[in-house]
């Protein structure tokens, strides 16, 4: 448990669920977390606007201004701090729809408490300030095929046209990039991109996976990402 003298973060948790709310609450403040709290999309915004949080827990069916529409009004204006997004919707469309919000995660409830910790210290661990002095040089860009991705400035090009990424789908790309033509495995993926293994049972990878494909990919390009199954994946680019 994060010791009470040296904060975690400070998360807004939106829910209009009072409950759960409160019961998430409670455990974020156990674990150390400054928490702040909305009941729905509207205060959510309001209080987006007005406190500086580290973290944003969005719940996405709520009345008003649901969680999507709080995440597209917020990357609208070019806030880029990580969103989670709670959803009771099981289908992979509904969740690629927070993705394509601008959410950097989700988490379909139920959820065990102990994964929902372990996503907020992932999102906030890459979120943290990057520590760079003055005199040091800059990461190269990688170039994988007619991929390019720039690690400093957090951008990625294929066959020269720019593609938008959340955090998350940016983390998990950069990490294929480095280890282009090695087959990466769920384990190691999770491990590297969240800092837990959810388990064989667990979608999550496999939504980012999908998402990327359809951001990355041309109807007449080869697929960069490649699936080995009952393994992992793999980002073997073309040759030529």
């Amino acid at each position: 448990m994060t010791s009470a003298s040296a904060p975690a973060g400070r998360v807004l948790l939106a829910d209009d669920d009072r409950a759960i709310r409160e019961s998430l609450e409670r455990a974020l403040m156990l674990e150390g977390y400054e928490v702040l709290t909305a009941e729905d999309g509207v205060q959510a915004l309001t209080a987006a606007h007005a406190e500086p949080v580290d973290l944003l827990v969005l719940d996405v069916m709520m009345p008003g201004v649901d969680g999507l529409g709080v995440t597209r009004v917020l990357r609208a204006e070019g806030d880029r701090r990580p969103i989670l997004m709670l959803t009771a919707r099981v289908e992979t469309s509904d969740r690629v729809a927070g993705l394509d919000a601008g959410a950097d995660d989700y988490l379909p409830k139920p959820f065990e408490l102990e994964e929902l910790m372990a996503r907020i210290r992932a999102l906030l661990r890459r979120a943290g300030p990057a520590s760079a002095d003055d005199g040091e040089r800059p990461e190269p860009v990688l170039q994988a095929g007619d991929l390019r991705l720039d690690p400093a400035a957090r951008r990625v090009w294929r066959a020269g046209r720019e593609v938008e990424l959340s955090k998350t789908e940016f983390d998990l790309l950069e990490l294929l990039a480095r280890n282009a033509g090695i087959v990466l495995d769920h384990p190691t993926i999770y491990d590297r991109i969240w800092g837990y293994d959810f388990g064989p049972d667990s979608k999550n990878l496999a939504v980012y996976i999908s998402y990327l494909r359809r951001k990355l990919d041309a109807p007449d390009a080869p697929p960069l990402i490649q699936t080995v199954r009952g393994v992992g994946y793999t980002l073997r680019p073309q040759e030529g």
